[in-house]
């Protein structure tokens, strides 16, 4: 089965993608990364990358986790408006309440909170990013082929757009399978189950009644994670914008096997490359 080839055969499926602009010649690559556990699968595609001849440049806020110095890419810094403490802080925070108590009818209220702890920094991080004259500039005159980026935030879409970049997005998944409506994909609620529901694909009438009504809560937690990142992208691009629409231009590399999800299709520019969801492992102690 697909699903149980080691992670090392399975990547170059979906890096291919990556390489096609600077096959011959390496192309200049613009990286806006997700901080946190995000940046340890994007590293190693990043490295990769390098290492077939590409010139990568990766946006880096200047109090970060893992966004360290490298000999495979160059950092350009920006300003953000906290200290190291803060990000420990709200980082601690959301470790601490991650295996809170939770029951169905509190759970996406649970997870949302605590997912706020982190989500709004990334905002204040995002919006010095867009408002950093200096950086705007740096990146309109360093003439990007493209932009690689994790979308589970959407700083780095905005920023390609604002540049007019083609964009290629490594990603786990959104909250609520939000990849799929983004990218106009069929997600039918009739045997799909919603997140946070727990039903299976066998769903009972009254469990698919419960699931079409979640599925219309999608497009609320929508509002509540991005409608600040819309007033952001239409400030930046000087005209009105519908989020949605500026992720649909991009090719998806879906850290997931098919063969694990509920079946549905997808569109042709989602790919399945496997699960690149962390380090590198280790030899198990004995």
């Amino acid at each position: 089965m697909p699903c149980l080839l080691p992670t090392f055969q399975r990547v170059p499926a979906g890096l291919v993608f990556l390489a096609l602009w600077g096959t011959v010649l390496g192309g200049k690559l613009l990286v806006v990364p997700q901080d946190g556990s995000h940046w340890l699968s994007m590293k190693d595609v990043v490295e990769y990358l390098s290492v077939r001849g590409h010139d990568i440049v990766v946006l880096v806020p200047e109090v970060n986790l893992l966004l360290k110095e490298s000999p495979y890419y160059t950092r350009k810094i920006y300003p953000v408006p906290y200290d190291e403490g803060e990000l420990k802080h709200r980082f601690r925070l959301f470790g601490n309440h991650h295996f809170d108590n939770r029951s169905l009818l509190t759970a996406a209220q649970t997870e949302y909170r605590n997912n706020m702890f982190v989500i709004d920094m990334f905002f204040f991080n995002c919006q010095s990013l867009l408002k950093d004259s200096a950086t705007l500039k740096f990146l309109r005159e360093t003439k990007f082929d493209a932009l690689f980026t994790d979308p589970a935030l959407p700083c780095g879409v905005i920023l390609a757009e604002y540049l007019g970049l083609p964009s290629i997005y490594l990603f786990r998944g959104f909250p609520c399978s939000l990849e799929h409506a983004f990218s106009q994909s069929p997600n039918p609620v009739s045997y799909v189950p919603r997140c946070y529901t727990t039903f299976s694909d066998h769903m009972t009438f009254p469990q698919r009644v419960v699931n079409f009504i979640a599925n219309f809560l999608e497009i609320y937690l929508f509002h509540c994670l991005y409608s600040k990142y819309q007033v952001l992208a239409a400030d930046l691009l000087q005209r009105d914008v519908h989020l949605p629409a500026l992720y649909q231009d991009a090719v998806w590399l879906l850290r997931y096997d098919f063969v694990l999800e509920y079946p549905r299709p997808v569109m042709p520019n989602m790919v399945f490359i496997g699960g690149i969801n962390c380090e590198k492992s280790g030899v198990l102690m004995q």
